[in-house]
């Protein structure tokens, strides 16, 4: 039996590509196993009578396709030589080049499908292995990128059953600061703490969905954590996947700490900032890692308004991050839905995540001579807001100060987000964990409508 489709957000970007006169080549990246290749094919399934699909890992004869030349012409000649059954027709094929990371060069062929314009062309890749640089100088001008990540929230709720309507009314809760009644807050609540422990993978997600249970899950959760190992081990170089797996097996542990900013000095036995250079940049660029930095100052501009060697890493899947847990925190969380000493790293761990696949950039802020610290921190054109994650319900101590004191000009406002439902009170907006998912959307809609009372600058917008 066919496995069934989950509808992602990436469907409606490719109608969109596909409709664009003017298109480029374009390229997918993101994460391995976040379901690029399964909603190509599913799009070009559709929009295509011709489809001439190209995985570089399980065909790898492909790669002589440019022997003679990057030109259109030569590689469609090569490709028929190879497979006399595929067929091309002008203005109604889709080439699909796949596990672009094992051979990149065929990125520079992309200018000349764009100056030929008969045949549309998408490339995919996880970007372990990318010399993006690479790419980037060979097809500049001649593509266009799409980053895609793994399920968010909303695309859970699709996966659940749920339409548009519901994202609406959480939408419409939000940008009336309107308290959810208990029935949608419990049942929200349950749906989210079940999109924590399972996180965005299709594959974990699907399983779920058929077996009604989380039987099984676990399973498939610890072999895409063996198969990114295995990548690690297959991409970095040299003394560097050492390096970048110790990194990557410190940071459960280290999130579990009060002080969840990541010390080198933790990863291994005599361990410097100097030797691990890269190593966090290497999995951000993989796609495994967010990367929230510490701002100088809570002002704006944000870019360029931090410490680079100060930062907080989380797991860019939330789901993925519980499956590294020890067993018997597996167990909790699974049969009580307790999670003791992660508790808050979760939910720093899901907000980042929401955040980060929105769209922001990640900061945080710790001022050296005091106990001030806040979690996150959005910008809008004329307000910087910061946000704090709260395990439990309690006073949100440095959102107040940030807010109050006249030493942060910038700051009018604040956001919190809790397990409790929607309040505002002195400045801060508390909204529950599953909201977060919406919160660049209700900022860029509140300039739009110019009514919404979040943090209503009346000039909210895109970071």
């Amino acid at each position: 039996m066919a496995e069934t489709y989950l509808k992602r957000k990436i469907d409606t970007y490719l109608r969109s590509w596909k409709e664009d006169p003017g298109r480029k080549p374009l390229i997918v990246k993101g994460p391995r196993q976040i379901g690029k290749t399964e909603s190509i094919l599913h799009f070009a399934a559709e929009a295509y009578p011709n489809v001439i699909y190209i995985n570089f890992v399980e065909e790898p004869k492909y790669k002589l396709i440019t022997e003679n030349g990057y030109k259109t012409d030569d590689i469609i000649r090569n490709i028929s030589r190879m497979d006399p059954s595929r067929h091309f027709e002008p203005g109604r094929t889709l080439l699909i080049f796949d596990e672009l990371q094992e051979y990149p060069e065929i990125a520079t062929a992309l200018k000349f499908f764009k100056i030929d314009g008969r045949f549309d062309v998408i490339c995919s890749g996880s970007l372990l292995g990318i010399s993006y640089q690479r790419i980037e100088s060979n097809s500049v001008g001649y593509k266009t990128d799409y980053d895609m990540s793994s399920m968010d929230f909303e695309e859970f709720l699709w996966a659940k059953g749920y339409d548009g309507r519901a994202v609406e009314e959480l939408r419409g809760h939000m940008e009336a600061a309107a308290p959810f009644p208990e029935v949608l807050m419990k049942v929200y609540s349950e749906l989210f703490l079940d999109y924590c422990i399972l996180g965005g993978m299709p594959a974990v997600v699907r399983e779920y969905i058929q077996n009604g249970t989380f039987e099984g899950t676990l399973d498939i959760q610890r072999q895409l954590l063996a198969d990114y190992r295995e990548d690690i081990r297959k991409y970095a170089e040299g003394m560097e996947q050492a390096r970048i797996l110790n990194v990557f097996e410190q940071i459960p542990v280290q999130l579990a700490k009060d002080n969840k900013k990541f010390q080198i000095s933790k990863v291994a036995k005599g361990a410097r900032f100097k030797d691990y250079r890269g190593c966090m940049e290497w999995l951000r660029d993989a796609g495994i890692v967010n990367i929230c930095y510490c701002l100088n100052y809570p002002e704006l501009p944000l870019r360029g308004n931090y410490d680079d060697t100060k930062y907080k890493l989380y797991f860019f899947d939330t789901g993925l991050f519980v499956a590294m847990l020890d067993e018997e925190a597996q167990d909790d969380l699974r049969a009580n839905k307790n999670l003791g000493v992660y508790k808050g790293a979760l939910y720093e761990n899901i907000v980042g995540e929401a955040l980060k696949k929105c769209g922001y950039d990640l900061y945080y802020y710790k001022r050296d001579d005091s106990t001030l610290e806040e979690d996150f921190f959005v910008r809008t054109s004329q307000s910087l807001i910061p946000i704090e994650v709260k395990a439990k319900r309690g006073t949100a101590k440095s959102l107040r100060t940030l807010i109050r004191s006249d030493r942060y000009p910038d700051i009018t406002c604040g956001i919190k987000f809790t397990g409790g439902n929607i309040g505002y009170s002195d400045g801060i907006y508390t909204f529950p964990y599953f909201c977060a998912f919406l919160l660049k959307d209700c900022l860029k809609r509140a300039v739009t409508n110019g009514n919404s009372p979040v943090c209503g600058d009346n000039n909210a917008t895109e970071k």
